[in-house]
């Protein structure tokens, strides 16, 4: 067994046995309260001396009730190390907190906004209050430590800051045990990874740790989210639930984190809500705890459409730059095998290797017809070949590039996934990257990454109900790539479903068609809210939602309003207020609708009404289903 497992080991035996000492008092030097600028969120945070240790706990109150009950600040390391520590030669990997004493508390406040290069909304406020304890350790002062608080409008967020320090540069983070304590009764939507089926569970009845971000439902009827936020050198934390305490979840890191200082952890965020929605239209706090974007010149980077040939042929692939281009995407994508077996390091990722695939041709046509391609590259090939392949890439005027298969979990594989980000950056190429790799907010950083997948999406091809959960859950993370099918007989919803998910899932980079072939296709009239759906958005509004029961979203772009709404796999009707419309206009809308009776293969309906800010709809949803609404100013060019 080695260290780490070991350190852990020693932890949790050390959680079992009594406690020394029953009596706690508060010190009071260590206390601190933080409001956020609006006062929903109030923080409190103190040590207290339980025996010959001192404990780190704090608290959250969300619009003057109880959120997070009492909880414990801990991180755990194994070295640097005080003598008296190492004298008590037990458990000294989790006593970095014990003695340690307060040195400032320091308050600020921060009131600005920034600008997004593409996102759900084109102006993000970044307004906070925080509270900085600077701590030493009493009996070994050169190694310092500081707990950084932020209490938001959209929530709060705490992380450990270790300063840089010339006497121990290096430090192991061994474990993290941050603590949220829930009130009595309350349930998540936990799943095991990034790609799993979600259950509604109580936390006593996970059956092993719960992916992040990680929505949970109070027995008050208010929602809450806690998520990871700048996950870009460390090892990655899931949550698990405390091997003691009841209704309380910890942090579980993956692996240990070789740092050296000045460093920082991930940023645990806490999120509060009275509705479901609220949750998802506040996800754009993730991004403000990511640096802003280190890529200068960024007007490389256009969000867009993609869809994917289905057969690796020139024949295909040109059939599908034509119906892409048609149907106004941006992009098309050239799946995994062009460059031989992709799990081997002897391929080459700078070389075909399959017959009737002439690649400069299509690069070549996709140009002439206004697309981008991305190609598919595994990680072997990354690893074997990162110093030249995006430069090859973009030589041969590829746009971007899937990553497959990516490691993911130790800080190794966090550090090198973000040093592809940088290096695709350098070349100009967007990335999206596959299977279990979940974002904590570094799109701000480097805007070249798109979208990313973990999550079950139609390479899955989940039923109607778990569609409903996403919006909650996983899309608190940012930009997912679900690849939306229509055509294909595999889909478990309906068409108007599928139509309606591009606008109630976000991702800059959306695929769209992911198992159909352009010769499937009819041109059927609803595919017009494809062709017309941008992916870059003025703002977002949820209007409607209960995670797996249904969803209702809005996006704006410009003056046009995209409307989607889905249920989960059971009927129902759903009453859908149009205020979000500027009073002072007149709207056209046009409706798709699923409808037994229409004449098309894929049965959905188009019609077109006259609605304003008044005007209510009443949407009856059949099983499995959705609708989707295109909204523009009356009198407006429709061509």
């Amino acid at each position: 067994m080695n260290n780490w497992k070991n350190s852990l080991f020693s932890i949790g035996l050390l959680a079992i046995l009594p406690a020394v000492a029953t009596a706690q008092h508060v010190i009071d030097a260590s206390k601190a309260t933080l409001s956020s600028p609006n006062g929903d969120y109030v923080v409190t945070f103190c040590q207290k001396q339980e025996g010959n240790e001192k404990k780190m706990y704090y608290k959250v109150d969300y619009k003057q009730q109880p959120f997070i009950g009492e909880s414990e600040l801990d991180i755990a390391l194994d070295n640097h190390l005080s003598e008296s520590a190492m004298a008590l030669k037990v458990d000294t990997h989790s006593r970095w907190c014990a003695n340690l004493l307060v040195k400032k508390i320091t308050y600020s406040t921060v009131d600005t906004t920034w600008r997004p290069l593409y996102g759900e909304r084109n102006l993000v406020p970044d307004h906070y209050k925080m509270a900085e304890i600077d701590f030493i350790k009493e009996d070994n002062p050169i190694y310092p430590l500081r707990v950084q608080i932020r209490a938001y409008n959209e929530g709060v967020a705490l992380r450990f800051y270790f300063p840089e320090n010339s006497k121990g540069t290096y430090y192991r983070v061994m474990a993290e045990h941050t603590s949220f304590r829930f009130p009595q009764g309350t349930k998540a939507w936990h799943t095991s990874w990034g790609q799993g089926p979600y259950n509604l569970l109580p936390i006593a009845d996970w059956p092993d740790e719960a992916e992040r971000p990680l929505t949970l439902q109070l027995p008050d009827g208010r929602y809450a989210c806690i998520a990871e936020a700048g996950m870009v050198d460390y090892a990655r934390t899931k949550f698990r639930k405390h091997p003691l305490l009841p209704n309380t979840i910890q942090t579980s890191m993956y692996t240990p984190a070789d740092m050296i200082s000045p460093f920082s952890t991930p940023w645990r965020v806490i999120m509060a809500a009275d509705r479901a929605g609220d949750l998802v239209e506040h996800n754009y706090l993730l991004l403000s705890l990511n640096e802003p974007s280190r890529i200068a010149d960024d007007s490389w980077i256009q969000p867009g459409k993609i869809m994917r040939a289905m057969s690796l042929t020139t024949k295909e692939a040109l059939s599908t730059i034509d119906f892409a281009a048609k149907h106004q995407l941006q992009y098309v994508l050239f799946d995994a095998g062009w460059y031989g077996p992709v799990f081997s390091f002897s391929s080459d990722a700078t070389k075909v290797k399959i017959p009737d695939f002439d690649l400069p041709a299509i690069l070549q046509y996709a140009k002439q017809k206004g697309l981008g391609v991305f190609m598919y590259v595994n990680q072997q090939a990354l690893l074997a070949q990162s110093d030249s392949i995006f430069r090859v890439f973009h030589d041969w005027g590829v746009k971007g590039v899937k990553f497959g298969f990516v490691q993911v979990g130790s800080h190794r594989w966090t550090t090198w996934i973000e040093e592809m980000f940088r290096k695709a950056a350098q070349n100009k190429i967007l990335v999206n990257v596959h299977d279990d790799w979940r974002p904590t907010g570094e799109q701000r950083t480097w805007p070249n990454l798109l979208t990313a997948e973990g999550i079950r999406g139609n390479e899955e091809m989940p039923d109607a109900t778990h569609n409903t959960v996403l919006p909650f859950t996983r899309y608190m993370a940012g930009a997912a790539d679900y690849t939306i099918c229509y055509y294909t007989n595999r889909i478990k919803t309906t068409h108007a479903h599928q139509l309606a998910l591009a606008a109630v899932y976000y991702s800059p980079l959306l695929t769209l068609y992911w198992y159909d072939k352009a010769a499937v296709s009819k041109n059927e009239p609803e595919l017009e809210f494809w062709d017309r759906i941008p992916v870059n958005w003025d703002q977002t509004k949820v209007l409607a939602g209960e995670p797996g029961q249904q969803a209702a979203v809005a996006r704006r772009k410009g003056d046009e309003w995209f409307v989607g709404v889905i249920t989960n796999n059971d009927a129902r009707t759903i009453r859908l207020p149009l205020d979000f419309l500027d009073k002072k206009k007149q709207y056209t809308a046009t409706v798709y609708a699923d409808d037994p009776a229409a004449a098309s293969q894929t049965k959905v309906s188009v019609k077109t009404i006259q609605v304003d800010a008044k005007s209510v709809q009443q949407i009856k949803l059949q099983a499995s289903g959705g609708l989707a609404i295109w909204i523009r100013p009356s009198g407006k060019n429709q061509q």
